[in-house]
């Protein structure tokens, strides 16, 4: 795939989502943090329905660590993972209100040094939270990107790398947001949406799916 290729297939993702935005519910950064740590493994919706109960509880780091993991734990439970996650997003807090003032930091190390924090976690919070231009690839991205042949890469860290090399600079900030809505709801998994594809004649994906 060419440049001008990738660059009409944002031109024209941003013209069907021009401020697109994730799909979590938060209010501050550190909702976000902890919103994106419970999604591993589990969709957005599933994780929205529980933070709708628990942030309104437990809206910062304070009140969030006062719980107790039990107590976070009885409000994550409908979540995958939910143990280990209750016990990283405690923890977190802890670090959050002894290193950082209870501030989410803005730095990459920083973030990824507390439970739970991984570097795709870590992007989504530098480039949702505080505007800087990092993509967080996740499964929908991973495979829309080499699917595609947008920016094809054998892991994760090889596709994102690639991307950073690839995307015009006007798009980094929205291309993560843009490719995965893309990945969940057009170019899916099992059986991609190609007929309804709005970048389907730029996509180099030789198994295209035809009308039903």
């Amino acid at each position: 795939m060419n440049n001008d290729k990738r660059r009409q297939i944002f031109e024209r993702l941003r013209s069907l989502n021009p401020e697109p935005r994730t799909e979590l519910e938060y209010a501050t950064p550190f909702q976000l943090l902890v919103a994106v740590v419970l999604s591993a493994q589990a969709t957005d919706v599933g994780v929205n329905k529980a933070t709708r109960k628990l942030f309104p509880v437990a809206p910062t780091p304070e009140a969030m660590w006062a719980l107790g993991v039990e107590g976070l734990a009885g409000y994550i439970k409908t979540i995958g993972l939910y143990q280990t996650k209750a016990k990283n997003v405690h923890a977190l807090c802890r670090l959050l209100l002894d290193r950082h003032g209870g501030e989410v930091p803005r730095e990459r190390e920083a973030l990824e040094a507390l439970p739970g924090v991984g570097r795709k976690t870590a992007n989504v919070v530098l480039n949702t939270a505080f505007g800087l231009p990092t993509i967080a690839v996740d499964t929908h991205i991973f495979r829309v990107s080499n699917r595609t042949g947008l920016a094809p890469g054998k892991d994760v860290r090889a596709v994102e790398t690639r991307l950073e090399k690839v995307v015009p600079a006007e798009f980094k900030r929205d291309a993560h947001h843009w490719l995965i809505l893309h990945g969940r709801y057009v170019c899916q998994a099992r059986k991609p949406k190609c007929p309804e594809c709005p970048i389907r004649d730029l996509c180099d994906f030789k198994g295209k799916t035809a009308e039903p």
